[in-house]
């Protein structure tokens, strides 16, 4: 089955940089997508995304995600497509957290999906119907040791996505969460206490100690697999898909 849906059409990618957003922005370009591939100045620095363009986006300022809705609309038409891929991490445990690390976390992972979902919803309203995706994680439904800010915000980015996806069905915007697990981007393997193979194979196995299990497929997911899914749920055979929350993490959380 070939995906459909995406030729000539304007999307917004988020945290475009990084491993994730880098395979969607690949992704929709070879569909046919026009992109704008948005992440913070220092992220694009050095490291720009090939093949469209760049435009620098701290998501924790909602005045500034609208603006650049806007002007991507003005300049390549109505937005269609919108993937919010933006996220950072924070390890520790709670007890010990930072008080600026929770602040920070949250307000990227939640406050920044707030503004990005909301302009997208937004902008797709005006324009009779679009479909937006956001990229969040396994952690969301399952307890992680050393990862509860991480978790709590993505839970919370989680549930926002899938209650504005029910606001917004009617004005037929749908609204799609795609939640990786263990993924082979700079933000797993700077977990890792380990070098190269053995730390894969650490996340593989799981974990007794730290409550957590491996991986039933026995791989980590690369960013091309996240993508893929991305991909699915923005395009014309996922017309009758909104509110889901798919997790592409290998069996990682024996998810029901």
């Amino acid at each position: 089955m070939r995906l459909t849906g995406f030729q000539g059409k304007t999307a917004i990618v988020t945290g475009a940089a990084g491993g994730i957003g880098r395979a969607v922005v690949a992704a929709l370009l070879d569909a046919g997508a026009t992109v704008v591939a948005a992440d913070t100045e220092s992220a694009l620095a050095g490291n720009p995304v090939a093949g469209t363009e760049n435009r620098v986006l701290d998501v924790r300022d909602g005045d500034a995600v609208e603006a650049l809705v806007a002007e991507v609309e003005a300049a390549h038409g109505p937005l269609a497509l919108g993937v919010h891929a933006a996220g950072v991490l924070a390890i520790g445990p709670l007890l010990e957290l930072p008080p600026e690390e929770w602040e920070r976390v949250i307000g990227v992972n939640a406050r920044g999906t707030f503004h990005v979902t909301r302009a997208f919803g937004r902008a797709m309203v005006r324009n009779g119907g679009g479909a937006i995706v956001a990229v969040s994680s396994n952690a969301a439904g399952i307890p992680r040791m050393n990862m509860g800010v991480y978790a709590a915000s993505k839970a919370a980015a989680t549930m926002l996505v899938r209650c504005l996806g029910l606001e917004l069905a009617a004005q037929g915007v749908r609204c799609n969460i795609v939640a990786p697990g263990s993924t082979l981007t700079p933000m797993q393997t700077g977990m890792w206490t380990e070098d190269g193979g053995a730390g894969e194979r650490a996340v593989i196995e799981g974990s007794l100690d730290a409550y957590r299990t491996g991986i039933p497929l026995k791989k980590l997911a690369t960013p091309e697999d996240i993508a893929g899914a991305v991909m699915f749920m923005l395009s014309d055979q996922a017309g009758h898909v909104t509110m889901a929350d798919l997790y592409v993490d290998g069996g990682a959380t024996l998810r029901a």
